[in-house]
């Protein structure tokens, strides 16, 4: 058995920019999105890291590089399932994924069964063996700032 730790942090994007702001595949209500080359979803991005480092296979940036215009604007579970692709052929098999997401705005804990049912889903596994946590920085930091949001990723894997 193999532990991975992933962790991601993206900066708001800023009013004007229009973009969605998207966490564990689902697009929030909210008036602006994270900056990133993808869809720049951190939780996704945290999930995608903490695979790839238990299996020792690198990480995102690595496999989905920022400089390559393939993947601009690209979903984040689509290339999640590429992650476990990689995962699968190398020989493991993912048992659990524990995340935390840390947001002081908006609200993610009335969208987690949503994004836990699309990172099951995308890594063909049951809801169970997904686990999603919301929490603020009580104002600290540049997350409790509003200027952005970090996600933290647990992967275990078994061959």
């Amino acid at each position: 058995m193999r532990i991975g730790l992933g962790v991601d942090v993206h900066a708001f994007a800023g009013r004007e920019e229009g973009r969605p702001l998207i966490s564990g595949g689902v697009s929030l209500e909210y008036p602006q999105g994270l900056a990133g080359h993808s869809d720049a979803d951190v939780l996704t991005h945290a999930v995608m890291d903490a695979l790839l480092g238990a299996a020792r296979l690198g990480d995102i940036g690595e496999h989905f590089p920022p400089t390559d215009p393939a993947f601009k604007d690209s979903c984040s579970l689509e290339l999640l399932k590429q992650v476990r692709d990689l995962v699968g052929r190398d020989g493991w098999r993912i048992v659990d994924i524990d995340c935390v997401i840390i947001a002081q705005q908006p609200r993610l804990s009335p969208h987690r069964d949503e994004m836990r049912a699309n990172l099951a889903k995308a890594l063909e596994l049951s809801i169970g063996q997904v686990g999603i946590k919301a929490t603020t920085s009580e104002h600290l930091g540049f997350e409790g700032r509003g200027e952005g949001i970090s996600a933290y990723a647990v992967a275990l894997l078994e061959r």
